[in-house]
């Protein structure tokens, strides 16, 4: 439990090695006056990882660029009334973002502080006079992360600055934006790194940190997204086999439910303490003002009625993702849909906020089955999560194929209702080529150029030099 308790602790010194520069970036820390004597030993090394690793809270939290992004975009999630600035909220589903968007610049934010706390610690392992075994363990533990944030990064933004090294301000200013085949090609070394010298998920010593399978997973998805099935395929089959699907898919869910035989990449939360890093999931995708669900509710990812008709009669996994509503305080039914994924009916609020207690799955096995069908063009992957739930297999009498005449149709649907709400969807249509054909039916998305963000407005203010994306210029 020693070690288990400093993946939670870091956060505290998240702010210590994270500084706040005056760049496009973000990137130049504040000076430490200990910073020249804390990166030695192994227990500093441990720290500054779990800090790192800390910043999967940031990154992959229920209102971060990637839930936006994944969620709002697409045609699974909307939003009501929400706290903050709820026009640059709304803009998302809306398809009306501009450069000024203090969502998208927090965003951008985000994303390079997380970079930063990888990349301080990839700078400082490499002299330290450490095992040798324990340095190339580091170096790989912050390539997958690095490989990770900057894939997503990639997708969200096209091209973006490509930082492998904490920078000054003046070298900030000289970092334009990179294409986005060099961002990739970054990504496929960083992964290839990290699942060659990662652990066996039986050798990972604490809970929340990658193993290989987690690295090779990565990299498969990533090919996928560069249309190279065949590498896809080589990568994701070395991981068909070494996990397992939960033989219900309730039993993937639930407050204290962490870290399954179906978990490949999993972000630790701990509940019941405001000292402890709780999760958000619950409190912000409850709807907003319910007062009984909740305290308050963030409203955020409510789920559209297109999401819940995607679903075939009889299959388990509606109910389990999607609630049709709630009993406010006067015993009135409320109908609003929303998530039923991550729900903590029993965490503590002592300050006003649901202090709860679920694990986020960012890679599971029933990803890499699909993903295996799409890379290898054979629906028996596919039809192994269809058993899970008893619905009738692809290829079957029974199966729905006037809906789904086609494995890739087969596939998109399978993804969106099985992965629905876990940060995938638009994702996954974008790779696919299929975003503005299948969005534009329930939200207004015109063209390709709408299926990434615009570069916030104060980083090409702040550096002329940077270039704006095509649907964002002159806004």
């Amino acid at each position: 439990m020693r070690r288990l308790s400093k993946i939670y602790i870091s956060l505290s010194i998240v702010f210590v090695l994270n500084g706040c520069g005056k760049s496009f970036l973000d990137l130049a820390p504040i000076s430490n006056a200990n910073q020249s004597n804390f990166y030695q030993t192994i227990e500093d090394f441990e720290l500054a990882v779990n800090a790192a690793y800390a910043t999967l809270y940031t990154f992959y939290g229920p209102t971060s660029a990637v839930s936006y992004f994944a969620e709002q975009l697409s045609d699974n999630a909307t939003l009501y009334n929400v706290a903050g600035i709820q026009s640059d909220r709304w803009a998302f589903k809306d398809y009306n973002l501009k450069p000024s968007n203090t969502e998208v610049y927090r965003f951008w934010q985000e994303c390079y502080k997380a970079l930063y706390n990888v990349n301080i610690v990839l700078d400082k392992i490499g002299s330290a006079e450490l095992n040798e075994t324990y340095k190339t363990e580091v170096i790989a533990q912050m390539r997958f992360l690095r490989g990770l944030y900057y894939f997503n990064m990639v997708q969200m933004w096209g091209d973006i600055p490509l930082v492998s090294r904490p920078i000054s301000v003046e070298e900030s200013y000289a970092t334009l934006r990179s294409p986005e085949s060099e961002v990739y090609a970054f990504v496929v070394e960083d992964l290839a790194y990290a699942a060659a010298n990662l652990p066996e998920p039986t050798a990972v010593t604490l809970a929340g940190k990658a193993s290989k399978y987690a690295a090779l997973t990565l990299l498969g998805k990533v090919y996928l997204a560069l249309n190279q099935k065949d590498k896809a395929a080589e990568s994701l089959l070395q991981v068909y086999g070494k996990f397992s699907l939960m033989p219900r898919y309730e039993a993937l869910w639930g407050a204290n439910v962490k870290n399954t035989a179906e978990s490949i990449f999993e972000i630790q939360y701990q509940g019941g303490s405001p000292n402890l890093p709780f999760s958000r999931y619950w409190r912000e995708y409850a709807p907003t003002e319910n007062f009984v669900l909740t305290l308050y509710g963030g409203g955020m990812n409510q789920v559209t009625d297109d999401l819940y008709g995607e679903f075939e009669e009889g299959d388990p996994r509606r109910e389990q993702t999607v609630s049709l509503g709630y009993t406010n305080k006067e015993g009135t039914f409320i109908p609003i849909k929303f998530q039923n994924k991550w729900v903590d009916k029993e965490a503590p609020a002592p300050s006003g906020e649901e202090l709860s207690n679920n694990n986020f799955m960012v890679l599971r096995y029933a990803d890499v089955l699909l993903m295996l069908s799409e890379a290898t063009n054979d629906p028996r992957y596919l039809n192994e999560v269809r058993a899970r739930v008893n619905l009738p297999l692809y290829g079957s009498d029974a199966y729905p194929s006037s809906q789904y005449n086609s494995l890739a149709l087969a596939i998109e649907h399978e993804r969106r209702v099985e992965l629905a709400l876990e940060f995938h969807r638009f994702f996954d249509l974008k790779r696919t080529d299929r975003a503005v054909a299948v969005v534009s039916k329930t939200k207004p998305i015109k063209n390709e150029n709408q299926t990434v963000l615009p570069i916030p407005q104060i980083v090409i203010q702040q550096n002329p030099a940077i270039t704006q994306n095509p649907a964002y210029q002159g806004l």
